[in-house]
């Protein structure tokens, strides 16, 4: 069965007729007016990138090396909450192709899928985001039970003191669990595929609130309490790789790799927590001036293509996660659909480095980049 998906465009609009529209604007919308989710790819698309001519690009490499492991390619899967919401077993789709494709895949606090349970579908390919509610306490149980069960990576997300309103969620009446309301009705009966896979499947909860002994996590409660105390506290206790996600501020960034953390993120969330904050892309310079050469940096937020990883690459990332492109795929056409959206990144990514004379993914850096 053909998907049809020659673009992310396409994957997407494929979604959004196939699922229901609550489930839809939850993972595609945004904070406020969505102008920041809008620019984040507004300003990735006014990059140009300058072809360059006579150069053997025959063996094309992809390989990209972080924190001393290397991957097949320079992205990976960035955390999302409740990606089960997407399509049944979205959480297993993604851990799946994490192996695959020899990419990272990144386990959300708020996922449907427990720590345990995602370490068994990925193996080491996964990490383990964490977001930080009521309590350290909760917070470093879940660090326990990642670091039990294998997890060699831990991401800190900082860029989410409280959840910001987003107007689409708000409109369709979204909440975290899924509750079935009858101003919803007409919105699952018009997708039955969904919901009746969905209901088969048990409607998704937040796994990690399931776990035995845990405390219960809620969706919209502060998150506020994470500061540098906290960072330092959670250096020490954790013994593997640590990065730091939701940074646009270069002298924040110093301060955190001073903090003996082994990787900055640069994001802004995809949009869904500020309207006024500025594209991702625009601050990722800054950000590598800041921490210097050779301190690992990683991006997302409005990637859409393969030409756009090249560019985050150019402008000092060493590697680039995503995430809506993905769902598009899933809730597209399931497996299929999401790995036919990471072989089309990985089409435009190989193409254009055809284009730009660079044959190895390694040597792309800002000379590639236009100047306007």
């Amino acid at each position: 069965m053909g998907t049809n998906i020659f673009s992310v465009a396409d994957a997407r609009m494929a979604a959004k007729r196939r699922m229901p529209k609550i489930i839809f604007d939850y993972i595609d919308g945004a904070a406020g007016s969505e102008y920041a989710c809008e620019q984040n790819s507004v300003q990735l698309d006014r990059i140009r990138l300058l072809p360059r001519v006579l150069v053997n690009v025959d063996n094309r490499r992809y390989n990209k090396t972080l924190m001393d492991k290397q991957w097949g390619f320079p992205f990976g899967i960035a955390p999302m909450g409740m990606c089960n919401l997407t399509w049944p077993g979205a959480d297993r789709m993604l851990a799946a192709a994490a192996v695959k494709y020899n990419i990272p895949v990144t386990l959300s606090t708020m996922a449907s899928s427990s720590i345990e349970t995602m370490r068994q579908y990925a193996g080491e390919n996964s990490w383990f985001q964490l977001y930080v509610g009521q309590s350290e306490e909760v917070a470093f149980d879940m660090v326990k039970r990642a670091e039990a069960c294998g997890y060699d990576t831990l991401m800190l997300t900082v860029d989410l003191p409280m959840i910001a309103p987003r107007p689409r969620d708000l409109r369709n009446g979204f909440q975290s669990p899924l509750k079935i309301r009858s101003k919803q009705f007409f919105d699952f009966a018009t997708h039955p595929q969904w919901s009746i896979r969905t209901l088969l499947s048990g409607v998704p909860k937040i796994a990690n609130n399931e776990h035995p002994g845990s405390a219960k996590f809620i969706r919209d409660e502060s998150r506020g309490k994470v500061d540098w105390g906290f960072l330092d506290r959670l250096r020490k206790r954790w013994p593997g790789k640590l990065i730091v996600k939701g940074v646009l501020s270069p002298q924040d960034a110093v301060r955190i790799a001073d903090a003996n953390v082994d990787a900055i993120y640069v994001s802004n969330h995809g949009g869904r927590q500020l309207d006024a904050v500025p594209a991702a892309i625009e601050m990722l310079p800054m950000i590598r001036e800041a921490v210097g050469e050779g301190y690992p940096l990683i991006f997302d937020s409005g990637v859409r293509n393969g030409e756009g990883i090249i560019k985050a690459l150019a402008l000092g990332a060493d590697f680039v996660m995503l995430g809506r492109p993905l769902l598009y795929g899933i809730g597209a056409a399931g497996t299929e659909g999401l790995e036919a959206v990471i072989d089309l990144i990985i089409q435009q990514i190989d193409a254009t480095l055809a284009q730009i004379g660079k044959p190895d993914i390694n040597q792309v850096d800002r000379n590639i980049v236009l100047d306007n």
